[in-house]
C-alpha cells in the first residue's frame, strides 16, 4: 500500500505531498525532512529503493525534481518505480515538458477546483 507521495526539488523543498493515511502536520514536516535527506544524499549509482523505518522509499529523479513514494513492506518496488515513470509521462503529455513551475501551477489549479 502507498503511504505517501512527494515531489521535491533539488534544494529539498516539497512541491507536492499527498498522504494516504493520517499523519499529523508536525510529524509530516519531520518525516519529509528525513525522507528528503535520505533520497537526495544518495548517488546516481545507488539503488532507488531505500529501507526507512517500518516502510520503504521508492524514488526517481527527473531533472530538478525528485518523486518519492513511501510504501509498506509488502508492496512491489518495481511496480511503484514504473508507476512514478507513468505519472511523469502523463505530466509530460499535459505540459509538454514537466518542470517545477508546472507542478506548482497544477497544484494551485487543483486547489481552486
Amino acid at each position: 500500500m502507498i503511504k505517501f507521495f512527494l515531489m521535491v526539488n533539488k534544494q529539498g523543498q516539497t512541491r507536492l505531498s499527498r498522504y494516504y493515511e493520517h499523519v499529523e502536520i508536525n510529524k509530516r514536516t519531520v518525516l519529509e525532512a528525513e525522507v528528503i535527506k535520505n533520497c537526495l544524499s544518495r548517488s546516481k549509482e545507488e539503488c532507488s529503493f531505500v529501507e526507512y523505518k517500518d516502510f520503504k522509499l521508492v524514488y526517481r529523479q527527473y531533472a530538478a525534481l525528485f518523486i518519492v513514494v513511501g510504501i509498506d513492506q509488502t508492496e512491489n518496488e518495481m511496480a511503484v518505480y514504473e508507476l512514478i515513470h507513468n505519472f511523469v509521462e502523463v505530466l509530460d503529455k499535459y505540459f509538454s515538458r514537466v518542470s517545477e513551475l508546472d507542478v506548482s501551477f497544477s497544484v494551485s489549479e487543483i486547489h481552486l477546483l
